[in-house]
This record gives structure tokens, C-alpha cells and sequence, in this order.
């Protein structure tokens, strides 16, 4: 035990830890909408999931069915979430509309913005929600903040005109 690493060679110091209501059809779908991996799935006796683990690009996706006696509750039974999983891939456009193609809702068109990257948002069939970006320029730190300045001068004067 003493040469066990606190952190696995394959894993990130941080990964997310999806609550689905039907998490094996959600594998499935992050299977078709990202080429996601799974590598591994423990069911529980009732046949719901207790854990699963998927890769997506060089990082992990763990989750688990809704188990609503012990609180775990997902997107869909909550009726929002408060989160956004952002994923960098090499096409956000087509990854997108691979998505939405497997059952995804887009909620954002992928544009340019002004941070560098090509972005856009859809929220799954599951109630979670991603932001897809790919990165297609490099932008300083004053660059961001000065656009941002001017984008939200932008919208201050398209409300009072």
C-alpha cells in the first residue's frame, strides 16, 4: 500500500461526478455525442448504477443513477443545475452537431468570441449542461477584459436605444 499514488496516473485532480436519471442510457449518449470510453460500470442489485466511469479526451466523467433516498438527485428531478461542464475539443462545430444529432438541445450556436475560442452550449438529454469550445487564437488578459468592457458598452447602449 505504501507505493499507491493519492492520485491514479490517469486521473485529474478534478472530476465531475454526474447524477442521471437513466445513467446507462446516458453513457450511451455521451458514447455517440463525445466518443466517450467507458471503463467501468458497477450496477447495483436493482440494476441501477452505483458508479460508471467514462473518458472523454485524456479526462474522466464518473456517474451515477439518481438514488433519491440518500439525496442524490440529477438535473431532470431538480429541474435545473447550476453547473456547466466545459470540454475543449478539436472541432467544436461538428462535436456540437454530433451532439445534438444524439439528442442534445442546443441552447447556444457555436461563434467566435472574443476570449479565443469557438463556443457554444447545448444541455443533454439528461439536464446537464456543456459548454463546447475549441481554442482558435491565443488572447492576452487586457485583450479579454477590454472586450468584455466593450461588449457590455455594446449591450448598455442597445438597452437605452
Amino acid at each position: 500500500m505504501r507505493n499507491v499514488k493519492p492520485i491514479p496516473d490517469s486521473m485529474h485532480t478534478v472530476t465531475p461526478m454526474l447524477v442521471c436519471a437513466g445513467a446507462a442510457e446516458a453513457i450511451e449518449f455521451y458514447k455517440q455525442a463525445f466518443d466517450a470510453v467507458e471503463e467501468l460500470r458497477v450496477p447495483e442489485s436493482h440494476g441501477k448504477l452505483m458508479f460508471a466511469s467514462l473518458r472523454i479526451g485524456d479526462s474522466h466523467v464518473m456517474l451515477t443513477d439518481e438514488f433519491p433516498e440518500l439525496g442524490s438527485l440529477g438535473p431532470k428531478s431538480l429541474k435545473t443545475s447550476p453547473v456547466t461542464i466545459h470540454l475543449y475539443v478539436e472541432d467544436a462545430d461538428a462535436t456540437v452537431k454530433r451532439a445534438v444529432a444524439a439528442g442534445a438541445k442546443m441552447t447556444m450556436q457555436v461563434d467566435e468570441m472574443f476570449w479565443g475560442d469557438r463556443y457554444g452550449r447545448i444541455e443533454d438529454p439528461f439536464g446537464h449542461y456543456w459548454s463546447i469550445a475549441t481554442h482558435v487564437r491565443d488572447v492576452s488578459p487586457k485583450e479579454i477584459r477590454d472586450a468584455m468592457n466593450h461588449t457590455s458598452e455594446l449591450a448598455e447602449f442597445a438597452r437605452n436605444n
